[in-house]
């Protein structure tokens, strides 16, 4: 089952990109008693699926984004060589980003890549850093990647939700850059 989608295109130092929906939208519906703005906030379809699976542990929603995933690259498909799925932020004992990974690689025949590029140092949480360039700065030197897993490959760089684009943008830059990878695609579920 696959679920509807309105797919974006997203604009950096990768070959393509794209973020398949919203994550939230947002209809204003007037100020409170107070003057203070109220809106009525709605998760996307794929929006509300993400938000099950990271924060009600409900693996059930694996197989829907995984179909609609294989799906929107099935029209969408450039050869790929291996899924890279962005390193977490935090600590969780199931991560999604690579839960649905592995599950895609299953789905398509193309296998995970964990040890393309890996998370060396911590970072603070960019949630908490509004600026890019601070975000971009907070991230320098945080990742590494395998040059022997990527170069000469095209890559498929995966990730749960695109926010300013700093951390998918610094992961594209030394794929290319210090991992020779022949070429690097985006794939977000769902964007702010």
């Amino acid at each position: 089952m696959t679920v509807e989608i309105h797919p974006r295109r997203l604009q950096g130092p990768w070959d393509a990109g794209f973020a398949l929906d919203i994550h939230t939208g947002s209809t204003f519906l007037g100020n409170d008693q107070y003057g203070r703005p109220r809106f009525d906030t709605k998760r996307s379809p794929l929006g509300e699926l993400l938000y099950r699976l990271k924060y009600k542990l409900d693996q059930t929603t694996i197989d829907p984004i995984v179909e609609t995933v294989a799906a929107f690259l099935g029209a969408h498909h450039s050869p790929i060589d291996a899924i890279v799925p962005v390193p977490p932020s935090n600590v969780r004992t199931k991560q999604p980003v690579t839960l649905i990974a592995n599950a895609l690689s299953r789905r398509l025949a193309i296998p995970v890549c964990t040890t393309c590029v890996s998370k060396i140092r911590r970072t603070p949480p960019l949630k908490d850093i509004t600026e890019y360039h601070k975000r971009v700065e907070a991230l320098r030197g945080a990742f590494r990647v395998s040059r022997e897993d990527t170069h000469g490959k095209s890559l498929l760089l995966f990730d749960d939700l695109y926010g300013s684009g700093a951390t998918v943008s610094g992961i594209a830059e030394i794929l290319k850059r210090e991992g020779g990878a022949k070429a690097v695609y985006l794939l977000t579920l769902t964007r702010k």
